[in-house]
């Protein structure tokens, strides 16, 4: 148990170091800066001209990432399952559910990418269209709505709230964070993907420290809670 704690704290560091990565990378290396007046092709040359970066950065931030979160939703479920055992059996599987979303998202990408490089050479209208629908894709299962990952993320808070077992101002942090992960899958609410996103990481963060340092939840007798 305390083993799976302190990697569990190890996987919410490098979803926290993920997130910053992810914005850091966007914000510098990969910011096209002023593209009013790009077309379509200009777009996907420009992601086609740093295409090993990109593929570094998708497999860092979504395929990695995706691994180190099934990793942090066993080891919480197993922190909080005694206090909470149905919220957390459905929370986990919520958790386990947006890890193979993450990692799906990043594969397609990647693979969709690789597609239309291909495709580059020989019908440039073609790789337009194509990466759009990789976009899409994409775009749907991890890099736009974050509805199942806040769903996962307000459950946790929820259970945790509940029972004691983690400090009240993460629960509070991790509820806001789930909730706006749960609006993005409103088109009106897209935008709150950055709240969504921005707010996981002091939440990873709070959560590799606890369970690095090896605190537990309260030892103090209490009935399991649904």
């Amino acid at each position: 148990m305390r083993n799976l704690q302190r990697v569990g704290g190890i996987a919410a560091g490098v979803e926290a170091l993920a997130y910053i990565v992810g914005f850091a990378v966007m914000a510098t290396l990969l910011d096209p800066g002023d593209t009013r007046t790009w077309t379509a092709a200009d777009k996907l040359a420009f992601v086609l001209e740093r295409r090993t970066l990109f593929e570094l950065w998708m497999t860092f931030i979504y395929v990695l990432a995706g691994g180190a979160l099934v990793v942090l939703a066993v080891a919480l479920h197993e922190r909080l399952k005694d206090r909470s055992p149905a919220a957390m059996q459905i929370a986990t599987s919520f958790g386990l559910v947006w890890a193979g979303l993450v990692i799906g998202s990043g594969m397609v990408s990647i693979w969709g990418l690789q597609t239309v490089a291909t495709l580059q050479a020989q019908d440039p209208a073609l790789a337009v269209s194509t990466w759009a629908a990789v976009s899409a894709v994409q775009g749907g299962l991890g890099g736009g709505i974050e509805t199942v990952g806040g769903v996962w993320s307000l459950m946790v808070s929820a259970a945790a709230w509940r029972t004691g077992a983690l400090p009240k101002a993460l629960n509070l942090l991790g509820a806001i964070v789930g909730g706006a992960g749960i609006l993005t899958v409103f088109s009106p609410l897209k935008d709150l993907v950055e709240v969504f996103g921005l707010g996981q990481i002091p939440w990873f963060i709070g959560l590799s420290v606890l369970m690095l340092r090896g605190d537990r939840a309260p030892t103090t007798a209490l009935a399991p809670q649904s």
